[in-house]
């Protein structure tokens, strides 16, 4: 049987390969990435990779909910800021997304619109639970947006689901188009067109 201190170095050692490889695979894409540089990057032994996944497509799928919990950790504090109204909150986390990217010279991206892009047509299970990370981003904006429009902040008139689905589309294709620019020009028009437009009384 295994000892308690054993269990967790085996759960730091997953993390480590899983966190080492989501930071290369964001900026190198995950065909580009092998895994001997991640496992060099994690500091763990070679051997370590299979006994945690199958295949590096099982590593794939375990990235993206890897990716997912990250992206949930960051948004939650400003999601559930009573301070602020449904839109401010809203507001906030595309300003500090923003301002992330800034801080990391616009490199990099959205991990799950890069995935996305690069890994849909060539494995279907890990479109599916790509899939399933953008409805799920999908109906976190629709939740958002429904409390929004019950305080009566943006137009009864706009479908929060319709609206939270355009809203992803159109902040991934923001963030794609930032990374080429190489500036905040895209993610600064989201942001207008956004609040002062689309979602604007």
């Amino acid at each position: 049987m295994n000892t308690r201190a054993e269990k967790g170095m085996k759960r730091d050692q997953r993390t480590a390969i899983l966190e080492a490889g989501a930071r290369l695979i964001n900026l190198q894409g995950f065909h580009n990435t092998g895994l001997k540089d991640i496992l060099e990057t994690a500091g763990v032994p070679r051997g370590s990779f299979y006994f945690y996944f199958k295949s590096k497509e099982d590593f794939g799928l375990a990235l993206i909910d890897h990716f997912m919990r990250v992206l949930g950790d960051r948004i939650r504090p400003l999601l559930e800021d009573e301070s602020l109204s449904p839109l401010g909150r809203l507001r906030l986390v595309f300003e500090r997304a923003r301002q992330r990217y800034q801080s990391e010279d616009f490199a990099g991206g959205c991990p799950i619109g890069n995935l996305s892009q690069e890994m849909s047509d060539l494995s279907p299970a890990m479109r599916q639970r790509l899939q399933q990370a953008l409805a799920g981003m999908t109906a976190r904006w629709a939740a958002l947006l429904r409390q929004a429009a019950e305080k009566g902040e943006i137009s009864p008139g706009i479908d929060p689901d319709l609206m939270a689905g355009f809203l992803l589309d159109a902040w991934e294709g923001a963030l794609m188009r930032m990374k080429v620019e190489r500036n905040a020009e895209p993610l600064e028009r989201f942001e207008q067109i956004l609040f002062s437009g689309l979602l604007a009384r």
